[in-house]
């Protein structure tokens, strides 16, 4: 997959959490910022990515430490922004890439953006080709 997302775990939601990613699995588009979505890889039902560099998907992630009240990374300022009614967390990261992360959702729903699409246009509009599928399986709320 390349970039950030390499490294990380596979995420291990439970419960309500792990239905609402299931859901989102299947609910994914085909395509995203017009790159079809990867087979094989992980196979996982709670991840996906789509193209070369990945943009990377990964659902029942953990809280992100800028939003985890009293970590030393917790900033209540992060910068945020809603496309097509999802609020992300956006956290720039030391490789160019910017991990994006929903708020205000009954999973947290993770995707990394490499730095390949952060252009001018800022490259987070790709999150407008997963905005359905996330609002009609991960539920509003807070967790």
């Amino acid at each position: 997959m390349g970039g950030t997302a390499d490294a990380r775990p596979e995420p291990d939601p439970s419960g309500e959490e792990a239905r609402h990613c299931r859901a989102l699995h299947v609910a994914l588009p085909d395509v995203v910022n017009g790159a079809k979505r990867r087979a094989g890889g992980r196979g996982s039902e709670f991840s996906a990515s789509w193209g070369r560099p990945s943009v990377v998907l990964r659902c029942g992630v953990g809280r992100p430490l800028v939003a985890a009240e009293g970590h030393k990374s917790y900033d209540p300022y992060a910068p945020t922004v809603e496309i097509d009614d999802v609020e992300w967390l956006l956290e720039p990261q030391r490789d160019g890439s910017v991990r994006c992360t929903t708020s205000k959702r009954r999973a947290w729903v993770e995707v990394t953006v490499p730095k390949e699409y952060m252009g001018e246009a800022g490259g987070i509009s790709l999150l407008t080709d997963l905005a359905d599928a996330v609002k009609k399986t991960v539920p509003f709320g807070y967790i």
